[in-house]
């Protein structure tokens, strides 16, 4: 197998010091390949960052207008969160509003992500629970659509193990997954994600098209594209739920609203839509670095493609070229998107 190209450079004394190699596709909602930068046809488990198709079955089933979700809630299912109080919160406000608590959670527990949410748990004395889980937000959107799926059964006994992928619940996740990417997923490789659920391996080309078809409803089904517009318009509406302080998912999408859609994933994936373009775009770093790595290059893609006034412009271009600095705050090289990759995509027509 060939190489995939480098798209990421780290600088310092005026050479490449250390590099980073990866694959990208961007695709129309037609299936139409207009960048195509290393292998983008191997299976690769997208993780996290096709949180929004996962939540497509919350809307599109009538669980969000059952329970009354709000943009904050809605925005929060499609989110890998900080752990911070609000993301804490509005998890459990989903959980209240479909009748059960954070006990119906089967994402598992981990200390918040976000450093100063982290250090204020641990000094009053407590502990994280599964509403801290950067997932939790896509759980609750899980519990939702059981409790729903439960009519007048039990809903605690119908959501047990609903993590599983034969359970009704994750069958539905499952299905709007398959039919969002047109990918056949009972002949791929599976696996089990960091929150438990099934993970299933797509080719990069194949999310890119289901992320055009989130940004246009081209190709899909009509619940489906309308749960997709109703999620996009409310992320864009509550950008903070979907990532947090600082985060680069958040910052994007507060300055450029519903422009762009963006999600990150572990191991150095990122899935994103253009809709204005008509546009998806997939990438996933060899080396599985999601901060350093696929962040820079996730903007300078963008910075590519989308048309954007000066301001904006230099705004995302501050994540595709950044400054190294050491302890003492003596900038000592910069990471920068490759020369491939500033010059191999091009603007859309």
């Amino acid at each position: 197998m060939n190489a995939n190209p480098i798209l990421a450079e780290a600088m310092r004394g005026g050479i490449v010091e250390s590099f980073h190699r990866g694959a990208l596709a961007v695709v129309d909602a037609d299936g139409g390949v207009h960048t195509r930068l290393g292998d983008i046809e191997r299976p690769v488990f997208p993780r996290s960052a096709v949180k929004v198709l996962q939540a497509l079955p919350l809307v599109a089933s009538g669980a969000a207008d059952r329970w009354q979700l709000n943009d904050e809630e809605l925005a929060l299912a499609c989110a890998s969160h900080g752990g911070e109080p609000r993301h804490a919160q509005t998890a459990a406000a989903m959980l209240a509003k479909a009748g059960v608590d954070a006990t119906a959670l089967e994402c598992g527990t981990h200390w918040p992500y976000n450093d100063a949410a982290m250090k204020a748990l641990a000094a009053r004395g407590e502990v994280p629970s599964a509403l801290h889980n950067n997932c939790s937000g896509k759980h609750a959107g899980f519990v939702c659509l059981g409790c729903l799926m439960a009519q007048d059964g039990d809903r605690r006994d119908f959501l047990r193990g609903y993590v599983r992928p034969d359970h009704p619940v994750m069958r539905e996740v499952t299905a709007a997954l398959q039919a969002t990417t047109g990918y056949d997923l009972s002949r791929t490789a599976a696996g089990t994600d960091g929150c438990s659920i099934p993970t299933y391996a797509i080719p990069l080309r194949h999310l890119a098209h289901a992320f055009a078809r989130v940004g246009t409803g081209t190709g899909l089904r009509p619940d489906h594209a309308r749960a997709a517009q109703r999620l996009r318009a409310a992320v864009a509406k509550a950008p903070f739920m979907v990532a947090g302080t600082g985060r680069l998912d958040t910052r994007l999408m507060e300055r450029l609203g519903e422009r762009l859609f963006c999600k990150v994933g572990a191991e150095g994936m990122y899935c994103a839509a253009l809709p204005e373009l008509g546009l998806g775009l997939a990438i996933k770093m060899d080396d599985g670095n999601t901060a350093r790595a696929c962040e820079l290059v996730l903007a300078a893609v963008v910075e590519r493609l989308l048309p954007l006034a000066d301001a904006d412009r230099a705004f995302v271009h501050g994540f595709s070229d950044l400054a190294l600095s050491n302890w003492n705050g003596i900038e000592v090289g910069r990471m920068r998107a490759s020369a491939l990759l500033r010059d191999g995509v091009p603007p859309a027509a």
